[in-house]
């Protein structure tokens, strides 16, 4: 019990020192360049020591249920020996975390908002509804295809880069042919690889598996997969502007 309150403490100790940098920024910006005192600074201190309570937990979180939990399931799935069932299961793992991003869906919805206002679509709710569905649903298809790929790559043993370097010149090249309404929305959708939830589960899922298979190396071959999955939503977002 002991042991655990002192690794607690640590962990309290380290989040707020990982905060520290923005904190200073802001601070040395509001007295120094802005010039003016840190309003309700009360209501600040009582904030912070929120949000790195809040971040302590969530790590602890990590280490405790989300990390062991993906290397289990992808060792379970590898010594069960179905490609299948671990394909399937990589897919619905990124399509599931991701349509459910709370970012995601801020985003597909005020994405919809300006689609109608600018009239690429009618201003109905019912309009909006579907294109923000239809937005989010082919992020969510896209991320689940990119960790399908990239669980595959692991079991085949492909080299990263050949994923890589392909996908971000696909990247470049669909750029020149989508509409421009939705190129800025596509390179962002890139950034919903970096949630909360897909990030750990989808390293951990790349750490099980490579440790599952023999002759992988879990530092090579294990990483990787967040990479490849935050380019295929531009390539998916920009495909489904030049077809809506």
């Amino acid at each position: 019990m002991f042991n655990i309150k002192n690794k607690f403490i640590r962990q309290l100790v380290g989040s707020f020192t990982d905060l520290l940098p923005i904190f200073a920024v802001i601070f040395v910006f509001q007295i120094f360049v802005l010039q003016q005192a840190v309003p309700n600074l009360a209501d600040i201190a009582i904030g912070t020591a929120f949000v790195v309570l809040g971040l302590t937990l969530f790590i602890q979180g990590l280490e405790k249920s989300l990390f062991p939990i993906g290397e289990h399931m992808a060792y379970a799935f590898a010594k069960k020996g179905s490609l299948f069932w671990l394909l399937t299961f990589a897919f619905a793992l990124g399509f599931g975390t991701t349509a459910a991003e709370p970012a995601l869906i801020a985003v597909a919805d005020e994405a919809a908002r300006i689609a109608a206002d600018g009239g690429m679509i009618e201003t109905t709710e019912k309009a909006k509804l579907s294109y923000a569905l239809g937005l989010r649903f082919t992020v969510a298809a896209s991320v689940g295809f990119a960790i399908l790929v990239g669980v595959l790559r692991i079991i085949r043993g492909w080299p990263l880069h050949y994923l890589i370097i392909p996908g971000y010149i696909g990247v470049v090249l669909m750029t020149f042919f989508a509409p421009k309404e939705i190129i800025g929305i596509a390179y962002d959708s890139g950034g919903v690889t970096t949630s909360t939830i897909t990030v750990p589960l989808v390293t951990a899922l790349g750490v099980g598996l490579a440790s599952a298979i023999q002759g992988r190396n879990p530092m090579t071959d294990g990483f990787g997969l967040i990479a490849f999955a935050s380019l295929t939503p531009m390539i998916f977002v920009m495909a489904y502007g030049m077809i809506i």
